[in-house]
């Protein structure tokens, strides 16, 4: 008998090698090793950005500045009003979605109904990899449908408030693409993870972790050309005197922008808003075509804004470290996908018997390489990611403020900051005071208030006027 089916049989044929445990159960040695691997990764992400993340973007400044942010000081008590009357509307539907969402994912994958579910869509698919592209698509659709009538609650809030100006065949269309889009880039991934299970039961998470960390920087290299032109139609922001100041701007700040786009975003929104996606040869800076009608200055500010992203390459930090994350995350799955009471739960047989106590389902990947684990794999994909979500969101508002600040340091005009800022936040309905929880599962940006006492406090340290009250 060779050195590997000794070790499938002691070790694969007992539960975590311990005599008397379930037949089909794993090696520890490549389960432990897919653990502390995992370990060092997140350790890695943490490092980096314990170290790398802009804690005090403004010098001497902390969130919510020196002084409080206080909505009341240049905001309109009408205004305070809708933005609380706005987020009392959109809060029901977005919390009721994401609660179903979590709900449905976790049953389907913790519960044998997920195994289930999907043997019964791919009862007649006989080819494996069919089958993994059935459950995939079948997955992702069960549980879009699912929350599309929560989607639909808060489109109708948006409708209300002004933001949205789609007819509704149109925002089902963008629905519809939306869920392509997930279609693709999951079954790309999953065909990818599963051949990797069967080719390599034992060690997959080694090419898992590789594999995701090339599609990660892959995907987000190609989405700006990929992706984006998917929703919206873009063209060069034409010539003209604020086209000449933007790129002599970039050319001051010593960032190479080829051209600046406009997005068509009017066809959907009211809202202003502007980003920068992509990195090397595919970064691009966008601007809604709703923006455009804003005073030049306002323009200018919101653009250096964006060529603050640009210059310190954030598109892609945060692609590397988040496909550092996705790295550890597909590692840690193996221990989790071949957990024989995991699989058990999820109604996966871990394994038959076979020669030796292992069986052949074991050899293949065991529960880890079926179709029907799919459930499972997206339900603690699901988990992971709402527990990373409020790390995430406080490092993207550390980073929103760096560039806030890189905008001031280039144009020096708090005032024209502040004027832009209120007119964001009242334009676009914006939280003026957001709670705790919002804070940890939706916040990306700092909010209005409190990027407006910032910019009071650059003012203050650099020795220019103050800007007053907006109201």
């Amino acid at each position: 008998m060779s050195e590997a089916e000794t070790d499938e049989g002691s070790a694969e044929g007992t539960a975590g090698g311990r005599p008397g445990g379930a037949p089909g159960a794993p090696a520890r040695r490549p389960r432990v090793a897919a653990a502390v691997t995992a370990a060092v990764l997140f350790a890695g992400v943490a490092a980096v950005l314990a170290l790398t993340t802009p804690w005090s973007p403004l010098p001497g400044h902390v969130p919510g500045g020196r002084v409080r942010p206080d909505p009341a000081l240049d905001f309109t008590p009408a205004e305070i009003a809708r933005s609380r009357a706005f987020d009392s509307a959109v809060n029901p539907p977005a919390y009721s979605g994401l609660a179903v969402g979590l709900v449905l994912v976790l049953v389907l994958g913790f519960t044998p109904l997920g195994a289930r579910f999907i043997g019964w869509v791919t009862a007649r698919t006989r080819r494996r990899w069919l089958r993994i592209i059935t459950a995939t698509l079948a997955l992702t659709t069960l549980l879009r449908i699912a929350g599309l009538p929560f989607d639909v609650w808060g489109e109708s809030v948006l409708r209300r408030y002004g933001l949205s100006t789609q007819s509704w065949p149109a925002w089902l269309v963008d629905q519809a693409k939306s869920l392509a889009v997930t279609w693709v880039i999951y079954t790309i991934a999953l065909l990818l993870l599963y051949a990797l299970t069967r080719r390599f039961p034992r060690y997959w998470w080694t090419g898992a972790a590789a594999g995701g960390f090339v599609l990660v920087v892959f995907v987000s290299f190609v989405y700006p050309l990929a992706v984006e032109p998917v929703f919206n139609k873009f063209h060069s922001l034409p010539a003209g005197q604020l086209r000449s100041d933007l790129l002599a701007m970039a050319r001051r700040d010593g960032v190479p922008v080829k051209d600046v786009l406009v997005a068509d975003a009017s066809r959907r929104t009211t809202s202003l808003n502007a980003y920068v996606s992509g990195f090397g040869s595919t970064r691009r800076i966008v601007l809604y075509d709703t923006l455009l009608k804003s005073p030049p200055a306002q323009v200018e500010s919101i653009v250096g804004h964006e060529l603050g992203h640009a210059e310190r390459d954030d598109v892609l930090w945060g692609t590397l470290v988040g496909a550092l994350g996705v790295a550890g995350a597909l590692c840690l799955l193996y221990p989790l996908m071949t957990s024989p009471r995991l699989l058990r739960r999820a109604g996966l047989d871990p394994g038959a018997p076979g020669p030796g106590g292992a069986g052949p389902d074991a050899r293949r990947g065991g529960g880890a390489a079926d179709p029907r684990s799919i459930a499972l794999l997206l339900a603690l994909v699901t988990a992971g990611t709402t527990l990373a979500a409020p790390v995430q969101n406080l490092v993207s508002r550390r980073i929103e403020a760096r560039a806030d600040v890189h905008a001031l340091d280039l144009t020096r005009d708090p005032s024209t900051f502040v004027s832009m800022q209120h007119a964001l936040s009242v334009r676009n309905v914006s939280d003026l005071d957001p709670d705790a929880a919002e804070y940890l599962l939706w916040l990306t940006h700092p909010s209005g208030p409190d990027r407006i006492a910032m910019a009071r406090d650059w003012a203050r340290m650099h020795r220019v006027r103050v800007p007053p009250p907006q109201h």
